[in-house]
């Protein structure tokens, strides 16, 4: 395995990405950075940037994410994905809940975003109080109503309503409603292309409910 590709020597040819090569050699040169200035920022020898750039190679996706870094972009604009359609307020009366293993959630922000924001339910016991999660991203939550108990690393905390929390999702944490009727709270968090219920809210799809 090659530590720039992640890819195997010898091993079948990675996926190609749709267009990213002429996209990465647009963006270097629209920040008027060399071969060399682009590749140092990154921690890439020039010669591999250069394979990037013709095609010759594919980026993994650490490398993608140095890259959009780097040229002050996103993931998705260098895969070429269209952005999402702006819709910058978000309707109560349009917020169908979801359930994710007994948690209830609204979006309260426009999806496909590189920040997402959620209303969420935590209702009290249940398994997802006893997950620990460790995955890349910033959270945020702020405490609407009832009482959390918020476990980071080797440490707790009970968050009362009115209380906030900003930390790194690296650290492993995990999140429970200690209020018989559970907690209702605020849930921002940045995550690279996952969605909400993969990395925070359990591994389970999401149901709505009626």
């Amino acid at each position: 395995m090659t530590p720039e590709t992640g890819q195997r020597s010898g091993g079948p040819p990675p996926e190609e990405l749709p267009a990213v090569a002429p996209r990465l050699r647009e963006l270097r040169r629209a920040g008027a950075l060399t071969l060399e200035e682009a590749a140092r920022r990154v921690g890439l020898s020039p010669a591999h940037l250069s394979r990037l750039e013709t095609g010759l190679r594919q980026p993994s996706l650490p490398v993608l994410l140095a890259l959009a870094r780097a040229y002050g972009t996103t993931v998705s604009e260098l895969l070429g994905e269209r952005p999402p359609d702006p819709d910058s307020v978000i309707r109560a009366s349009r917020a169908e809940p979801a359930e994710a293993e007994g948690w209830t959630y609204w979006q309260a922000g426009a999806p496909g975003r590189a920040m997402q924001a959620l209303r969420v339910h935590v209702p009290a016991g249940g398994r997802q109080g006893d997950l620990v999660r460790v995955h890349p991203g910033e959270e945020w939550i702020h405490v609407l109503g009832g009482r959390l108990r918020l476990t980071l690393g080797d440490g707790a905390e009970i968050l009362e309503p009115g209380d906030s929390a900003h930390f790194d999702s690296l650290t492993p944490h995990r999140i429970a409603a200690v209020s018989a009727g559970g907690a209702d709270l605020l849930f921002v968090h940045t995550l690279l292309r996952s969605g909400a219920t993969e990395l925070c809210l359990g591994g389970e799809q999401p149901r709505r409910t009626f």
